[in-house]
């Protein structure tokens, strides 16, 4: 009995071994800079000199600043834009791919391509495609006579939009990954008895396709949402921000304020109010789930 209890204990701290460089990593790069990004929400700080304690000042602040104002705003555009096209095009993709049609894997691959490549190369190749004046993509718009195409990524009317079609172009694929993993999981024979019913292929969609791929329709609403206000590293590459303000995003402006103006306080302020919006969209989400999602 005691040699059993002597292995069980052995057994246990051999695992705890093995989980003390994960837990110490997580500890000291996660939750150490959130607890301090927290703290430092409350004061005014540029880096270099003494923190300051500013109680609720840079919460305050944030009501009446435009530049917030308007990085909330192109966050929300992009995640009513991006999300549902994004979903809508991959659960597309999905039923498409699961039906077994000549050069799956190949097609698969070359769907999913997009989100695995390295988001520099994506951004070199897509401002070469939207240059206005030498880019193919306006280069086809005047060739079936649109003499002023749209100036994408220069113009502050099209730039959000233009971020917007790489986002979707790069995470189609990693979401259809999921659904086709879905749609293999539904029985066969609910089609096969819908068939025999007389059910036509639009509406074994929408009455069996759709409501037994409704928990992974959630899933990925609500990492969408997320990813959505996490965009970051695209415009940084494709716009930084520009032109003026029209891709200034939450996460890129938090950024903006820590490191290009040095307000570190303010910038703390800022993400904690992003992550409360996301907690906020994602808690709406979970209870309205209760009334379509099917487990």
């Amino acid at each position: 009995m005691q040699a059993s209890r002597a292995l069980t204990r052995r057994n246990r701290l051999v695992g705890y071994a093995f989980l003390l460089p994960n837990i110490l990593g997580f500890l000291t790069f996660i939750c150490f800079p959130v607890m301090a990004s927290f703290v430092m929400s409350f004061t005014d700080w540029n880096g270099f000199g003494d923190i300051t304690f500013a109680g609720l000042d840079n919460y305050k602040r944030l009501i009446g600043d435009e530049s917030f104002r308007i990085s909330l705003l192109n966050s929300i555009v992009m995640m009513v834009v991006s999300v549902p096209l994004t979903l809508l095009l991959a659960i597309l993709a999905a039923v498409a791919l699961n039906k077994g049609i000549k050069g799956l894997k190949i097609f698969r691959t070359a769907i999913f391509l997009p989100h695995i490549t390295a988001t520099i190369a994506v951004a070199v190749v897509w401002q070469l495609l939207f240059n206005p004046t030498m880019g193919p993509i306006n280069g086809i718009l005047r060739s079936v006579g649109i003499e002023n195409p749209p100036g994408w990524l220069a113009s502050t009317q099209w730039a959000l939009f233009s971020v917007i079609i790489v986002t979707i172009w790069q995470n189609v694929g990693y979401y259809m990954v999921l659904y086709l993993a879905g749609l293999q999981g539904i029985p066969k024979d609910l089609y096969e008895a819908a068939e025999i019913d007389g059910a036509g292929k639009l509406s074994q969609l929408i009455k069996i396709t759709i409501p037994m791929l409704s928990p992974v329709i959630f899933f990925t609403i609500i990492m969408g949402i997320i990813n959505s206000f996490k965009v970051f590293d695209l415009i940084f590459l494709l716009t930084k921000g520009g032109p003026g303000r029209s891709t200034h995003v939450l996460v890129y402006d938090i950024y903006y304020t820590a490191f290009q103006r040095y307000e570190y306080g303010y910038a703390s302020a800022m993400a904690y109010v992003m992550f409360a919006i996301i907690v906020l969209i994602t808690i709406i989400q979970f209870r309205g789930q209760k009334k379509w999602v099917n487990y």
